[in-house]
Formats: structure tokens, sequence, C-alpha cells
């Protein structure tokens, strides 16, 4: 944790520690050397002494023993009640400091709006998240690894700690008000039963699941999957890509988003270009004077993709244009026509 409290508090704590150290060691030269007593005795001694449990000594005291034995219980007293007493308000002031961090973590998660779930936080759900960081879109994690939420609350991500599973975890992470869940856990099961519960929760969600097998692909897809990624088949494809066309497949890797300065290829919604009342074509909105950008894709209102559209395509209203641009060009469109302030 990075909160100067708790720094506070376990800085008192090792000091009560050593000094509880250096009072056995105290107890156990004095048993010593003042009283005589062997090592395995003087060591007997100082337990019982400093822990006031009230055993017989080991041999009659003499009076500089009984003096010592003074000494070293009115010092235990207040040595060893202040170590309790700082550990105690340690243990307590780290709970309250997790119960303030979750509320306000999960205000903010109330806040959000039109944001993406992901469940799991394993190395697709990792990916994903950094993809999503470079795009700016916000994104909750369901994950139920402590050593994950640790991590995730130092690097200040937003996070649910639970079973995503369970319809109370989705609903904590804001499912009725997300327009995307991607469920990236490592069992197909459980995928299989995070898209049911969300399916069920939410109509019109779109849900991306990751699958292991190819035999759960359909699955998925009927449990309610707008789309099923099988990562190994994926892999394995683009490994034979890098032999049969490797400048082609080196070229579409440059197009992904390696950092936030690299944004290359942008999905953009015509309604976000102009106002659609009057409909223009492609080469009337003329982006590639205007930006530098280019049109390399069209996706009409019924979700049909046109590559390398013509220049007289028409832009009508619920259809997206996909643009291709060096980094500093797609920072002109998304400036010039406010894109990043409706993503």
């Amino acid at each position: 944790m990075n909160n100067p409290l708790l720094r506070l508090f376990r800085s008192k704590i090792y000091t009560a520690l050593i000094m509880l150290l250096i009072l056995i060691c105290i107890g156990i030269i004095g048993y010593k050397f003042i009283s005589g007593y062997e090592w395995i005795d003087a060591v007997y001694m100082t337990v019982i002494t400093i822990t006031t449990v009230g055993f017989a000594e080991v041999n009659p005291l003499d009076t500089q023993s009984k003096i010592f034995t003074i000494f070293l219980i009115l010092a235990s007293v207040v040595i060893v009640g202040y170590a309790i007493s700082i550990i105690t308000e340690y243990i307590l002031s780290r709970n309250n400091f997790e119960d303030i961090k979750q509320r306000k973590m999960q205000k903010e998660i109330e806040a959000m709006s039109g944001h993406i779930i992901i469940c799991g936080f394993g190395r697709n759900g990792k990916q994903a998240a950094k993809k999503l960081q470079d795009y700016k879109k916000p994104f909750v994690i369901i994950e139920r690894d402590k050593d994950i939420i640790e991590r995730l609350q130092e690097d200040g991500i937003p996070y649910v700690f639970g079973n995503a599973n369970e319809d109370e975890t989705l609903l904590q992470a804001g499912i009725d008000r997300a327009s995307t869940l991607i469920s990236a856990l490592p069992s197909d099961a459980d995928n299989l039963f995070v898209v049911l519960s969300a399916r069920q929760i939410k109509k019109e969600l779109c849900i991306i699941s990751r699958a292991s097998q190819e035999t759960s692909y359909n699955k998925l897809k009927l449990a309610g999957a707008n789309n099923v990624i099988l990562p190994d088949k994926i892999g394995g494809d683009h490994m034979a890509s890098l032999v049969v066309i490797p400048d082609l497949v080196e070229f579409i890797d440059n197009l992904g988003i390696v950092g936030e300065r690299n944004i290359n290829i942008e999905e953009v919604k015509v309604e976000q270009l102009y106002n659609t009342v009057s409909v223009k074509t492609i080469r009337e909105l003329d982006l590639r004077k205007k930006t530098g950008c280019t049109v390399i894709g069209f996706k009409d209102e019924n979700g049909e993709y046109i590559v390398n559209p013509e220049a007289d395509t028409r832009l009508v209203p619920g259809s997206k244009i996909i643009v291709l641009g060096r980094p500093e060009q797609i920072d002109r469109l998304n400036s010039k026509f406010n894109i990043e302030q409706d993503t």
C-alpha cells in the first residue's frame, strides 16, 4: 500500500518489535550474569517474566536478581503493551482503509456508463485492458485473485473483487450500464456461465468470450456471445502467416496499437463526422485532404463490411468508416471532429 498512514504504522511496528527484541536480550544477559543462570534457564526466566505467566523461578532470586526482575517486568509491561496497541491499531486502520478504498472504487464504477467489463485479468484479460487503455476506453476488471487485486489497486485500475459467475458481481461492475463484456476466464465452462448470466441480465449487451477448445465455440455462440475468440488458433494462424506472407503480416502488425502515440487505425461513426440529415459520400467528406487519413473500410447500417470502398459510397446514418493514418493524422482527425470527447 502507498498510504502514508499505513507506512507510519508499519514503521511504529518495526520500532516496537526492535524494542521488544532488545528487552529480551537484556533479560537473557541479565539473568545469565546477575543471577548466574545457564543460557537456557536465562531464556526461560526472561520469557516467563516478560509474558507474566507466573511460573516458578528456576532458582530462588537474590536481592540483585529481584531488582532486575522488577525492572524487566515494568519495562515489558510498557513495551509489550505499546507493541500490542500499535499492531491492533494497524490492523483496524488497514481494514478501515481497505473499506474506504473499496467504497471509493465502487462509487467510481457506479458513475460509469457505456463502459467495458473484463472478466478475468490473466494473459488475455491483461492484453484486452492494455488495448482499451490505449484507446482511452473506460473499463472495469472482475477478478477473484487477491494478489491481482492488490496490483490493480496500486495501478489505480477500476475493479470488482468477486466471482464473475455471480449475478451480484456483474451488477456491482455495472453490467446494466455497460456496453460490452469480455469474458477472458481460463475455463470454457466458466466463460459459458458468464455469457449466459450476462445475456440474461442485459439482452442488448455486446459479449465477447474467450474459448480454449474449438468445441466450445458453438456453445458460447448459442449461449449469447456475439464473438468468440480462440487465442491458440489465432496464434497458430499468425505464426503460419509469418512463413507464407511475412512482409504483409509485419505491416498489419504495425497497424496495431503499441502505445498511446501509435494509434494509426480508427473506426468512426459517421454521425461523429457530419450532420447526417443531408447524406454525404466519402468523396464529399474528403477526409484525406482535411486530416491526411485514408478511408480503407466501410460498415453499413446493416453491419455489412466493404473493403476499400468507392469514393461515391454514401455515408448513411448508422454506418461507420475505418480510417488509416499516421499517429499525428489520427490525432488531427480526432481533434477536428472532437471524436475523443465522444469516446
